[in-house]
Formats: C-alpha cells, structure tokens, sequence
C-alpha cells in the first residue's frame, strides 16, 4: 500500500511540474515585419539575435559562406503580388532568405523551401529562385540587434535592408504597382463605379504623372456625382489637377472651395496648403 501511495505522489508531482511553464527570455526573439509597398503586401518574418560583445561579421559569422540571415528558423518573405528582385520577377508566395556576407558586399538568396531551421541539411540549387548582391555602408554607430527592414519607399519600389554591428546592406525591390492598378481602374469603371472609385483613379494618374486630361475628367465627374457633399481634400486634388495641367483659373477656382471647407472645419493642414497654393496661382 505504501509503495502504491508513494507512486501516486511521484505521478502527481511530476504532471504539476509537466504543466508548470517558466517564462524566460528568448535569445533570438522573433519579430514579423509587415509593409505594403504600392498595393503589394511584404511580410518579413525572422530571429533577431545580439552582439553580447561579440565580433560578428568576419568572425562569428564568416566572410563569404552561407549565413542563415539571423538565428533559428530560417528568415521568411513573403509577397503578396509579384516581385522583381534583380532581373528576376518572383512569383507570389513565402521564400526563405539566405545571404553570403562579404566585407564589401553581400549575395541574397531566394529560396523557395522556408522550412529549414537555419540552413538546408542538403542545399539544392534548383530551388533557388533568385540570387541579387547588394553593396556594404559601414555605419557610425554600432547596432545591437540584428535588424532587418523595409526602407526607400515609393509606389514602385523599396529596398530590402539588414543592419546589424556596423554593418548595413541592402538590395532593391521593383513592385509591378502600376500594372495592378491599372488593371484595377480599367476593371472597376467598366462597371458601376461610386464617386470614391472616380476619385481615386484620378488621384492616382495625379500622383502617377499620368495624363492628365484623364484625371481631371474623373475627378468631375467625381465631385458631380458627391454634389454638396463634396470635401475639402476632393477639391483640392481637383486644384492639383488643373494646376498639373497649366489651368491656373480652374486651379484657383477650386482650391478657393477647398480652402472655404477646411475653414469651416478647421484643418490647419488643408487651409495652409491652400493659402500657399493660391498665393501662387495667382502671382
């Protein structure tokens, strides 16, 4: 009986301690990194491990062999459109990143098996997908952390940077964002579009430098289809517009509108932008 008691103990003794989870600080804690790039969702998923007064570059990690990029699983990046990295345009989908550091340079590689922890058992060349270098800033300052980010945005590009210890590289991105929403515009006003749709694709060949005939049609027919309930920042794409197109008289006329509206709402953003813009159109 006594031997049945004890045995009882021990099982209860260790399911308590099964289901006791100390928490403790990772060492590589993991970071996700989301940016949209035009329309084009980029998500960056990796470990982030410290100096700790180590000499990483060159040492803990080597010059010119296969680096995990991080610690733990491999780095992942996904694109939610297609991507140009280099002369090669990547399909959607997640890849893992693997680089080769160099003292001067560095070689990004796009693989398309993300599930290794660190590096692949057996590497296979044909699941590289694309392969692109990027030059090396020795920095001023020393980074701590191992830090990966999305920088240099516009519509149609970024770059995809690493910095860590005084080491900062970096490889560009070509998103295809005026392809998609171009697509987009010619897909949504074929069919019964809202004065929000009209609004928004003459804003975008405005930003765009598109022609601008076009936007200035939208963007009417935007606002006579919105009547009194016009705002403040419709107009005043409207004024950009005819601005862009040389029309001071019509630019004047509607950034006079917009600059009454944000008055009335008191946008101190809006009714100086306008104040400047008609200080202009009218010289």
């Amino acid at each position: 009986m006594r031997n049945v008691f004890f045995s009882f103990l021990l099982a209860l003794f260790l399911t308590n301690f099964s289901l006791a989870q100390m928490r403790t600080p990772a060492a590589s804690p993991t970071q996700e990194l989301k940016q949209t790039i035009g329309v084009t969702e980029v998500t960056i998923e990796y470990s982030r491990p410290s100096l700790k007064s180590r000499v990483v570059f060159g040492d803990l990690v080597p010059y010119d062999k296969l680096w995990r990029t991080g610690a733990n699983w491999n780095t992942k990046v996904s694109f939610d459109e297609p991507v140009i990295v280099g002369e090669v345009t990547l399909e959607p989908g997640t890849y893992a990143l693997y680089t080769v550091p160099g003292a001067h340079e560095w070689e990004f590689i796009f693989y398309t098996d993300y599930s290794n922890w660190g590096l692949p058992e057996e590497w296979n060349e044909d699941l590289v997908a694309a392969r692109v270098k990027g030059n090396v800033m020795t920095l001023p300052i020393s980074y701590e952390t191992f830090t990966m980010s999305i920088d240099s945005l516009t519509h149609e590009s970024a770059n995809l940077g690493i910095i860590w210890e005084k080491t900062y590289v970096s490889i560009p991105l070509k998103f295809l964002t005026d392809e998609i929403v171009l697509a987009s515009i010619d897909k949504t006003l074929e069919d019964a579009p809202s004065a929000g749709d009209y609004y928004s694709a003459a804003v975008y060949y405005l930003e765009a430098n598109k022609d601008m005939n076009q936007a200035v049609e939208w963007i009417n027919t935007a606002i006579d289809m919105m009547g009194e309930d016009t705002e403040y920042f419709v107009y005043r794409q409207q004024a950009l517009i005819y601005a862009k197109l040389g029309n001071r008289k019509e630019a004047v006329k509607a950034a006079e509108k917009s600059l009454k509206l944000a008055e009335e709402v008191g946008n101190k953003d809006y009714i100086a932008l306008n104040k400047k813009s008609l200080e202009a159109w009218r010289s």
